[in-house]
């Protein structure tokens, strides 16, 4: 259905409890535990309005398959993933040959992106829409090399 939203992504985990610390570290709000199912969910955003969620499933180590999803922030909740994730020592990913001095910018879309990973090795991202039209041209970029195309 064209205009269906996604509600529920899941990643896998060698350890519920490692992954459930780490999510619950990120401000994500634990909505529902199953020990004997080994999966924990979590409701992203307003936890009140229950509109996407994240499962988090245990697994053996031949059946882990690492994955990746975007959590979506402002621009300025973005300019303060480096100080947050440094506070819980999380260290930034390089990306796309990149360093991770500062937002790498999809000029596609636009977008611009912070990446880490969980304990599982799972790719995170925070990324921020950016206002203005897309330059597909111009590949991945530094968000400093985007804003100097706008002067």
């Amino acid at each position: 259905m064209k205009n269906a939203e996604l509600y529920e992504t899941h990643v896998k985990t060698i350890s519920l409890e490692s992954a459930v610390a780490f999510y619950k570290s990120l401000g994500l709000e634990l909505a529902y535990f199953l020990e004997e199912r080994r999966v924990a969910f979590f409701f992203l955003g307003d936890s009140g309005k229950k509109q996407q969620m994240l499962g988090i499933w245990e697994v053996n180590e031949h059946e882990f398959v690492r994955s990746h999803f975007a959590f979506k922030v402002s621009l300025e909740q973005l300019r303060s993933v480096p100080t947050f994730l440094a506070a819980k020592g999380i260290e930034l990913s390089s990306s796309f040959g990149l360093n991770a001095s500062e937002p790498v910018v999809h000029a596609w879309m636009p977008a611009a992106c912070y990446y880490f990973a969980d304990p599982d090795g799972n790719s995170l991202e925070y990324l921020a829409l950016l206002d203005q039209e897309p330059k597909p041209e111009l590949g991945v970029l530094h968000l400093s090399e985007w804003e100097k195309t706008f002067q």
